[in-house]
């Protein structure tokens, strides 16, 4: 993930706690808000010690980072995104965390429909 997408201080995760909104699922709490001055969208993803050791903790960010990255053509730009991971993460595969990450995602309406190629056969 881009240097750019990254929402990297404490006080960037207060605000979009104390001022965003959020939506959730099983797997997962998106908080978002939105911060119109910017391009593009900054991500930061929390995952609790409640998930399991520094091993199981990295190796779900990474992955939810991977997902969001190879996603972020349909993220609109514009908004802070702190992604909580909860409990019934931990035991997931890619292909699970994946499409729980973009209902989460559509729940919370920040999720545009794949532009479609027009093939002319």
């Amino acid at each position: 993930m881009d240097k750019k997408n990254r929402l990297t201080k404490r006080e960037y995760f207060d605000k979009v706690y104390r001022h965003g909104k959020s939506a959730a699922n099983h797997q997962f709490v998106l908080y978002y808000m939105v911060k119109r001055q910017q391009e593009e969208f900054r991500l930061g993803v929390s995952v609790s010690k409640k998930l399991g050791n520094a091993v199981v903790r990295n190796r779900i960010r990474r992955m939810l980072k991977e997902i969001v990255r190879l996603n972020a053509a349909r993220i609109p730009g514009g908004y802070d995104l702190i992604l909580l991971a909860r409990k019934p993460a931990a035991e997931m595969d890619y292909h699970e965390l994946e499409k729980s990450v973009l209902h989460v995602l559509k729940r919370a309406s920040l999720l545009l429909r794949p532009e479609r190629t027009n093939r002319a056969d």
